[in-house]
């Protein structure tokens, strides 16, 4: 059972007051008094369901390009796929879809662009709004919307995407599989008796171990680690040989992407080189550091840590790139001389593995410099230190 939207009727019944929705944004009265007066005239429980559609759209704006039209409270704004990602997935579909656990309708949207979609919701509220939606984005035509429980239907003709409920019941998001709806048991099934699809899941999710024979593919947007997708059937890319996995990282909106698997690929560590390489989150949830290492031609600096290092700097959208000035102690004499030494004054403190209180120790260097700098803490050849380093400009597609 997902997490309930809201009474169906509610919906519907603000749908046909876009009033309503129109006088909160135009007024800018403050918030109690703007209730007070639209409670005069609409009744209350339309109200604060209009307050939250507004909010909601607001925080969709920068995931929705037509946000502004959208339907979805807070937490079906927060389970439903980006449009950047649902495009980026929709990609390796063709013909028709179910898109099973629709919600508010993220990936249905993309899907329906791509052909026929059957979206399915056992929220009536969740499968309206994604209804509204895919008419929002003048896709309505190809996207079937059904009300049912995905558990109860029989068999599946075409592709499947599905993105099962991590609060199932209302309860708090778990990143463990085995307590989503549907839960592993029905995944694994759907996985070995499908044609093929995806299986969206949070990044978090310990997916590790399960899923044998699927290409996991870990996305990220603008360095944040958005979802980890289980690709399985015929849109899942073939196996590196002798494993049962094949893992891939795409860093969005570059659309780069890299494949291999965490055991393919031979370790090697030197000491630190001129420049210093911070991977997309991706990249490491994938465990492809060593897989990027190798084509870059860079090393790691531990056996504990992802920084990665090499002697020329790179344009890599799989990795921001620093100029190592200098490396030191762990120590905030040290760390102020160094960084002192090359002028710095705003400063970024970055880590990884080992603990620090970023603003603290900002505040004990007390830099006067002019030169914005980085200073990374890290474990190298076994030890901690600190890295003064300045961060390179990289291009943004």
């Amino acid at each position: 059972m997902s997490q309930r939207l809201t009474n169906r009727e509610d919906w519907q019944a603000l749908r046909e007051v876009p009033e309503l929705v129109a006088a909160i944004l135009s007024s800018d009265a403050p918030a109690l008094r703007l209730q007070q007066q639209l409670r005069a005239k609409y009744e209350p429980r339309l109200v604060r369901l209009a307050l939250q559609l507004v909010d909601s759209r607001k925080r969709a704006s920068a995931r929705f390009e037509r946000s502004e039209s959208m339907w979805f409270d807070r937490v079906g704004l927060e389970q439903a796929s980006s449009e950047i990602v649902s495009r980026h997935k929709a990609r390796r579909f063709e013909g028709l879809t179910w898109d099973l656990c629709c919600g508010i309708g993220g990936d249905a949207l993309a899907l329906g662009e791509r052909g026929l979609v059957i979206a399915v919701d056992c929220d009536a509220a969740r499968a309206q709004c994604c209804r509204w939606n895919a008419q929002t984005y003048d896709v309505g035509r190809n996207v079937a919307v059904i009300v049912a429980d995905v558990g109860k239907l029989e068999s599946f003709d075409g592709l499947v995407h599905i993105d099962p409920d991590q609060r199932a019941g209302g309860a708090k998001r778990s990143h463990r599989i085995e307590d989503s709806e549907p839960g592993r048991g029905y995944l694994e099934e759907l996985v070995s008796k499908g044609r093929g699809g995806a299986i969206k899941l949070s990044p978090a999710a310990n997916f590790l171990g399960k899923f044998m024979g699927c290409e996991i593919e870990l996305i990220s947007v603008h360095r944040e680690c958005k979802q980890a997708v289980i690709w399985f059937g015929e849109l899942a890319g073939e196996l590196p040989a002798g494993q049962a996995n094949l893992f891939r990282t795409t860093v969005l909106p570059d659309g780069a992407t890299l494949s291999g698997h965490p055991l393919g690929t031979p370790f090697r560590q030197e000491p630190i080189g001129e420049f210093l390489f911070d991977p997309d989150p991706s990249v490491v949830r994938a465990g492809l550091v060593d897989v990027l290492a190798e084509e870059q031609g860079w090393w790691r600096l531990d056996d504990r840590e992802e920084y990665l290092s090499g002697n020329s700097p790179a344009d890599c959208p799989m990795a921001r790139c620093f100029r190592v000035e200098s490396v030191t102690t762990n120590r905030v004499k040290a760390i102020r001389e160094a960084a002192r030494s090359a002028g710095f004054g705003p400063v970024e403190i970055k880590c990884r593995h080992v603990p620090v209180d970023a603003d603290k120790l900002r505040r004990k260097l007390k830099l006067d410099g002019d030169r914005p700098g980085v200073i990374l803490v890290a474990r190298i050849g076994g030890r901690t230190r600190a890295v003064i380093a300045e961060r390179l400009q990289q291009t943004v597609a």
